[in-house]
């Protein structure tokens, strides 16, 4: 770990599955600027998120709280304003922070401890996604995944999405030009978070033809898991409703695989900033979750296989080597982490432990508990073995070392009696599943009257708006010109 406090540049992408991250990029991907950021990183190889879904993802990677404990459950669960923050730790502790870019924050609190918020959100803030455990099964079509990211997968030079991420690089750039200028004296914390390789499944041409001859088009055990998770994901999906050809599978990869170059693209930017302006910085990238790409017969995410729920994760110090980390880590450990490079000391009471921890025999928690599922759904990956437990459901325990695709489920096997005996034991301390399921239904009941009620009369928004302060910026008659030129230009002289 570095010394000295370093500014600090953490970008996440959505939805990047880690199973493509080996040992950094795999070597048949293009993306020539993540590789030589991961020459130079630490390499955690077995990286999880703590919940396979955005907003409760994120909103453990910022809190270092699991679910359970956050309350943020799903895409429509609230991010209370009293829970600290990374933001709120190196704020405290006197670093400058910014976000830019998606964050899927839910509730009226849009910055959660950072001084300053770029961009609005790409998805909505309020209630309307909250799934209901009362109404096991029901699809609600409007904002459910299903088979037509797949189905139209293919080229476009602008999409809904590629139009936010070319304004969180721009908008991010420009940021890390004017902090080079030092008019603030304290360290930097950005946070960039972009929306990409997410479906829809639509890439640039540019970036589309870089795979055309690829390899990897199609996924490599496509066959359907037959366990009922996987099966209730399928409906949630509306899956069999669809009828998808080989080739659109390919385009669909093929265009995925597209955007994590549009991403490394993006990525590049930032990096040649930093290296422009001189300015040196710690740099964690990571995901907030994965996609099964059609493996075992799934897309998307929801599931705590890991195409889901495995996450690229690279930490770049200042001065430092790449190193390579296979011990099971967690979102939850990036709090303590940026605590730990901020000097802002460890936070108590959190799910996480810091990425210099030496000795990590911990299991890795996860839990699950919104759409596609009837109850949560918890996991814990310990060494070679990933336990999965849910109250409606058979366990589910698998080998990754000889069972790289989850396909031998282990729970009844003798030989593993004392493995699941184990992992059952610390599954059975953490986690009280039946008081699990009544809060996640008392949550869902409370919010589902919530957003009826607000959605009657006039509409008033939660989400982000951000704020450009016109009259201070160029030049302006309160302004000196000299004195302005010159404090703007950077480098000051040459």
């Amino acid at each position: 770990m570095t010394a000295r406090r370093p500014n600090i540049l953490v970008v996440m992408v959505d939805q990047l599955a880690g199973t493509l991250f080996p040992d950094g990029p795999a070597d048949w991907l293009a993306v020539p600027n993540l590789r030589r950021l991961a020459a130079r990183s630490m390499r955690f190889t077995n990286a999880y998120c703590a919940s396979p879904l955005c907003a409760p993802s994120r909103a453990a990677f910022m809190s270092g709280l699991l679910p359970s404990r956050s309350g943020v459950y799903d895409n429509a669960a609230e991010f209370r304003s009293d829970i600290p923050t990374f933001a709120h730790h190196l704020r405290g502790a006197g670093y400058r922070t910014i976000l830019c870019g998606k964050m899927h924050f839910v509730g009226p609190d849009q910055l959660h401890g950072f001084e300053e918020r770029l961009t609005t959100e790409i998805y909505t803030a309020d209630f309307g996604w909250t799934p209901d455990y009362r109404r096991p099964g029901e699809r609600i079509d409007w904002w459910y995944h299903n088979m037509g990211s797949v189905s139209g997968a293919g080229v476009a030079e602008t999409t809904n999405q590629l139009e936010y991420d070319d304004e969180v690089a721009h908008l991010a750039c420009a940021a890390l030009r004017d902090l080079a200028r030092g008019h603030d004296p304290r360290p930097w914390a950005m946070v960039v978070s972009f929306t990409h390789p997410h479906d829809p499944y639509v890439a640039r041409k540019r970036h589309w033809d870089l795979y055309e001859d690829c390899a990897h088009l199609l996924p490599d055990d496509p066959a359907p898991a037959d366990d009922p998770q996987s099966d209730r994901l399928r409906a949630a999906c509306d899956a069999g409703a669809a009828v998808l050809t080989d080739e659109m599978v390919r385009r669909a990869r093929r265009a995925y695989f597209a955007n994590i170059s549009y991403i490394d693209d993006k990525i590049g930017e930032l990096l040649e900033v930093l290296e422009a302006t001189g300015q040196e910085a710690a740099i964690l990238f990571t995901s907030d979750h994965g996609d099964m790409l059609g493996e075992a017969g799934l897309w998307f995410k929801m599931t705590f296989r890991d195409g889901a729920a495995r996450v690229p994760l690279l930490l770049a110090l200042p001065g430092g080597g790449g190193s390579r980390v296979d011990a099971p880590v967690s979102l939850l450990d990036v709090l303590p982490t940026l605590c730990d490079l901020a000097g802002a000391g460890r936070p108590e009471g959190i799910d996480g432990r810091s990425l210099f921890d030496a000795a990590r025999r911990a299991a890795v928690p996860m839990e699950y508990a919104a759409e596609g599922s009837i109850a949560p759904l918890v996991a814990l990956r310990q060494g070679r073995w990933k336990l999965v437990r849910s109250a409606p459901d058979p366990d589910l325990l698998f080998d990754l070392e000889t069972d790289p695709a989850e396909r031998v489920n282990r729970a009844a096997d003798p030989a593993c009696a004392g493995v699941l005996a184990d992992l059952s034991a610390q599954a059975d301390a953490r986690w009280n599943l039946a008081a699990f399921d009544a809060q996640v239904r008392d949550s869902q009941a409370r919010r589902l009257v919530v957003y009826d009620a607000l959605r009657q009369g006039r509409y008033q928004p939660w989400d982000w708006q951000p704020f450009t302060d016109a009259a201070n910026r160029f030049m302006r008659n309160h302004m000196d010109l000299n004195v302005l030129e010159a404090q703007q230009r950077f480098p000051r002289e040459g």
